[in-house]
């Protein structure tokens, strides 16, 4: 609290944005973690059921997790009777929905670390600005006087480098792992289009009910 006060009100800025910025972060880690699974696993799984015409079963596998993949592939197995070319449609509307979903607070993160270190920056400017104010003043004897306000004047750079860091590996994480997504779940619209397209074939006719 101390060093709040010292920095003055550009700390109190900073530190609400960082507070800010660790929400969206644990709430990110918290989504990655529903909404990811083993795409091999799940694709192995619901093709099994899809090639023993099980519509049942792989109802129940898509509705098993909440995870973006199982969501794609909830929106094949629902749709299954239209034909290839509506269904592959469908899933890229489903994939543009959930990279909305992955994207959701990383534009206002990468905000938030390019502007903390600019705030900080400021709180500099104007604690120097103060001090050199003073400056026509002081003796020999308060040039220690002059330090401490300059010291007093860098903690909000500090403070401000502190929260941006962290913010921007964070950053870099989180869009990584976005791309990894992204081609995850055009992987999976892939793998049902073809199916669809195979299944299709199976039974004659692109517009058999049958799963």
């Amino acid at each position: 609290m101390e060093l709040m006060d010292l920095g003055g009100p550009v700390m109190w800025a900073i530190l609400g944005l960082s507070v800010l910025g660790g929400a969206i972060v644990l709430e990110r880690f918290w989504f990655i973690f529903r909404a990811s699974t083993d795409p091999s696993s799940l694709e192995l799984a619901l093709g099994d059921l899809i090639y023993h015409g099980k519509k049942e079963d792989a109802s129940r596998l898509v509705r098993g997790s909440d995870s973006s993949l199982h969501r794609l592939f909830r929106v094949a197995v629902d749709h299954w009777e239209v034909d290839p070319e509506a269904m592959q449609v469908l899933l890229e509307q489903e994939v543009r929905r959930e990279i909305f979903r992955w994207e959701r607070g990383l534009g206002f993160l990468a905000t938030i670390a390019r502007v903390t270190p600019l705030l900080g920056l400021l709180g500099t400017v104007i604690g120097m600005i103060d001090v050199f104010r003073n400056l026509p003043g002081m003796t020999g004897s308060s040039m220690a006087v002059m330090a401490g306000g300059i010291w007093k004047a860098l903690l909000t750079t500090v403070a401000g480098l502190s929260v941006a860091v962290p913010l921007i590996l964070f950053h870099a994480f989180l869009s990584v792992r976005l791309e990894r997504a992204e081609e995850m779940l055009w992987r999976g619209v892939d793998f049902m289009v073809r199916e669809k397209v195979l299944r299709s074939d199976r039974n004659e006719g692109p517009d058999s009910q049958v799963l």
